[in-house]
């Protein structure tokens, strides 16, 4: 799906992904990515589902976004409470949805100005 860049230009968009791939402000990626608003996209060294861990997850802890978006990748899996904890502790929300809902709702709360960061799984 190819998505319109926003003219803002200054905040980390979305604005396309597909099966293997997700690009921010037009520059594609092709592994799972850390994204903020006004941060430079992070590499997330995960490559499935199964190898996630709670050090994956703490990596965001320091960024104290409002919520984090999981994108669990082509379907919708929730991480062991355990994996996410280190967030919960510090009051970070973290909703679990499959990779594509989790591009448009990042974009949705940027746009709104929400302090917002999306955690997306793209698998090997």
């Amino acid at each position: 799906m190819k998505l319109h860049q926003d003219s803002s230009g200054a905040l980390n968009t979305v604005t396309g992904y597909g099966a293997g791939y997700v690009e921010i402000n037009l520059v594609r990626h092709v592994g799972s990515i850390l994204l903020l608003p006004e941060a430079p996209v992070i590499p997330w060294p995960v490559s499935s589902f199964e190898d996630l861990s709670a050090e994956h997850f703490a990596m965001l802890v320091d960024a104290a976004p409002e919520v984090v978006i999981f994108g669990s990748g082509e379907r919708l899996r929730f991480p062991h409470p355990r994996l996410t904890a280190a967030l919960t502790a510090k009051r970070i929300g973290v909703e679990t949805m499959d990779f594509k809902a989790a591009c448009r709702t990042y974009n949705i709360l940027m746009a709104e100005g929400r302090k917002v960061a999306a955690a997306l799984l793209i698998e090997a």
